[in-house]
């Protein structure tokens, strides 16, 4: 299936490029998501008049992205959790405890914005989190698991 990308997409392609990808991906999250639009030639047409507009678009998501970068990036983050007394943790830290956490902090971050890719967390200390809010602007957030007094 061939679709025209409305933003840039990380590992796929930028606004405005024809790719050519499996029909699952196509019809089940780019083209309902809104990222995407079906490559028929009337769909190009009308890609072209708004190219313009979606052009600047991007640019202001990626300038507030950006703006959210420096508040999170100033922030001390503390999340107090149940812990054994050698520091296991009775459950674990993931990606909704870390959001609302920086929520209540001061920043509003979503979820699905954290990446965790050594999975969750189970064990108290330090850890450097990438938070991605944009596909060209990642921060990374230091935060602290301490155990609950």
């Amino acid at each position: 299936m061939e679709v025209i990308l409305l933003e840039k997409i990380t590992n796929l392609g930028e606004l405005g490029d024809k790719v050519s990808i499996k029909s699952g991906y196509g019809r089940n999250f780019l083209i309902p998501q809104g990222k995407a639009v079906a490559a028929t030639e009337e769909k190009i047409k009308a890609f072209e008049q708004r190219r313009a507009e979606l052009v600047k678009l991007e640019a202001d998501k990626l300038t507030t992205a950006e703006q959210r970068s420096t508040a999170i990036s100033k922030l001390e983050v503390v999340i107090e959790q149940k812990a054994g007394e050698e520091g296991k943790l009775f459950g674990s830290v993931g990606t909704a405890d870390i959001a609302s956490a920086i929520t209540a902090a001061g920043a509003a971050v979503e979820k699905h914005e954290i990446r965790m890719p050594d999975g969750v967390i189970r064990i108290i200390g330090d850890y450097d989190i990438d938070i991605s809010l944009h596909s060209d602007v990642v921060v990374t957030l230091s935060i602290k698991v301490v155990a609950e007094a």
